[in-house]
């Protein structure tokens, strides 16, 4: 059974275009992002789905000098660039994640893709955002290739192409057996997601003092330092995150 981690990214963010490649702490976010997956002892592949657009070369750069795959797609249907760089990879489990959590722990995307294996066919679909207890940044979701081509024959709206799972999460999640994956207390308060300067300033912070480009450290560590020193969650208390529609 092929795990592959597909990563979503493209520089055309609408709330902080070229997020993905600016620095912390000395290299592109994405390249940050993509150091903390490689270490995901339940996956066996990384790829990068990006877009078809030339704007997206850097993109495409940064996936290639960190050593992992990487797929061009339409940028609208973002259902349709992950079946794509599913199917080109011949992955079996499909592990989606957004190009803005540097700061993402590869131990807790593991424990989501355990959570959908280990129950031998139980579950289409399991994640750590179906009730959110972590901080938003650590989001990891995790589906079967079946799953993933049911939805391309469900999903009709706009937002379900988009955002690729929200056919199971706001539609039709009657249709779907679903394995939510929690924490044994609520840190969803905090936000370690990167859309505005404010969270880059956050990140950049955290990354700095705890020198994550060269260490690393795991959600629990990160927790127990942002909780001992509040400042740093101060950064960017005041940013709402975006709601897909």
């Amino acid at each position: 059974m092929k795990r592959v981690i597909i990563l979503q990214a493209r520089m055309t963010s609408t709330r902080l275009p070229g997020k993905v490649l600016m620095d912390v702490a000395g290299s592109p976010m994405l390249a940050q992002q993509l150091r903390r997956l490689a270490r995901c002892r339940r996956a066996d592949e990384i790829v990068v789905a990006t877009t078809t657009n030339a704007t997206d070369d850097p993109v495409v750069a940064v996936a290639r000098d960190e050593g992992v795959g990487w797929f061009r797609g339409s940028e609208a249907d973002v259902l349709a660039r992950y079946i794509g760089a599913a199917r080109e990879a011949r992955a079996d489990v499909v592990v989606r994640v957004t190009a803005d959590c540097p700061l993402i722990d590869p131990q807790e995307s593991d424990r989501v893709i355990e959570a959908l294996v280990a129950q031998q066919g139980q579950h289409d679909y399991a994640s750590n955002v179906v009730r959110r207890t972590y901080p938003q940044g650590l989001d990891t979701e995790a589906l079967h290739i079946d799953t993933l081509e049911r939805l391309d024959r469900l999903a009709q709206s706009s937002p379900a192409r988009e955002h690729v799972t929200y056919c199971i999460l706001n539609e039709h999640p009657e249709l779907f057996a679903i394995c939510s994956v929690t924490d044994t207390e609520n840190n969803s308060d905090l936000r370690w997601t990167v859309d505005m300067p404010q969270d880059l300033a956050m990140v950049r912070r955290l990354y700095a003092e705890l020198n994550l480009g060269e260490r690393a450290v795991g959600y629990r560590e990160l927790l127990a330092y942002v909780r001992a020193n509040p400042a740093v969650a101060a950064v960017n208390a005041g940013v709402t995150q975006k709601r897909a529609s």
